[in-house]
């Protein structure tokens, strides 16, 4: 086998297309075309769907792109676990939730590309769900998540516990709502909330449900400064983390809002494939940086 044709196959799928797979590569787009042929020739199965757009793996592709990222991989531990100069080569892609995404991608990230300045890191946003199905998929080689509180990752998955992230619930300073209140009147407000995928979102509505009590949405917005404007204006309770809330231009005009029967949480874990080879000094040191921070950021 070609590992070539393996790569330009694995960029395929990650990429969708076989335009922006040239550009990963550096290739012309025929030049990609051909290593696909070449593979599919190789294995004697057809591995991309050409009519789908984005271009999708068929079911032989699926086997074929883990069984070759899981090649790849042991390829990249080889070549560094041989290299004279000791340095740790390849690529380490990383997936982070937007929650951890403000404390993952400064100080933690900063150590991992200067210990490791020959690893090639990429990171991929996404919410949980989502980046736990792309790590067990060996799409990803860890990722960075939250957890409604109680939840664990999956049992074949090395995970580490970075302890519970409290959020606030916050309203406009200016609706006349008591500082205290319980999970009934809450649920009588409308909600600006995170997209569905999102932990803190999952825990709340859970909390609800259980509760027997509505959970009325009235905005659904990814970026967390939107929200925090819609909540200024009135338009529903919302979710913020504290430093968020701390560091937030919407502050003043912003009153959080305790419940007296319920403190949201989720939990951060940082989690991979096991054994992590090449990749076992850059996870740590990341985890470690990022447990920093987080201590940091609740903490002050």
């Amino acid at each position: 086998m070609n590992t070539h044709d393996l790569v330009a196959f694995v960029a395929v799928v990650e990429t969708g297309s076989i335009v922006a797979a040239s550009t990963r590569l550096n290739l012309t787009q025929p030049g990609v075309t051909r290593r696909i042929q070449n593979l599919e020739e190789m294995l004697g199965a057809q591995l991309l769907d050409r009519l789908s757009k984005p271009l999708k793996p068929t079911a032989a592709g699926h086997e074929a792109y883990e069984q070759g990222r899981r090649l790849l991989r042991m390829l990249d531990d080889l070549k560094s676990g041989v290299a004279s100069d000791g340095m740790v080569r390849g690529e380490f892609r990383l997936g982070l939730t937007p929650f951890l995404s403000e404390a993952g991608l400064t100080a933690p990230l900063d150590a991992v590309r200067a210990e490791f300045p020959a690893l090639a890191v990429r990171v991929v946003s996404g919410w949980s769900p989502n980046q736990l199905e792309r790590v067990c998929r060996n799409e990803l080689d860890a990722a960075a998540i939250c957890l409604p509180d109680g939840a664990v990752p999956p049992a074949d998955l090395a995970a580490d516990d970075l302890g519970a992230q409290p959020v606030v619930f916050v309203v406009a300073r200016e609706m006349k709502i008591p500082r205290t209140v319980d999970l009934e009147r809450l649920s009588q407000l409308s909600w600006v909330i995170n997209q569905d995928g999102c932990g803190f979102r999952d825990t709340l509505k859970r909390k609800f449900d259980a509760s027997h009590l509505p959970f009325n949405i009235a905005v659904e917005a990814l970026d967390s400064e939107l929200r925090l404007s819609l909540v200024s204006r009135g338009l529903g309770v919302g979710l913020v983390t504290p430093i968020a809330l701390k560091r937030s231009p919407f502050r003043d005009r912003l009153k959080p809002v305790a419940a007296r029967d319920f403190k949201p949480a989720v939990r951060a874990w940082v989690v991979h494939r096991a054994p992590a080879g090449r990749l076992e000094r850059p996870i740590k040191l990341f985890r470690d940086g990022l447990v920093r921070e987080l201590e940091a950021l609740i903490g002050g």
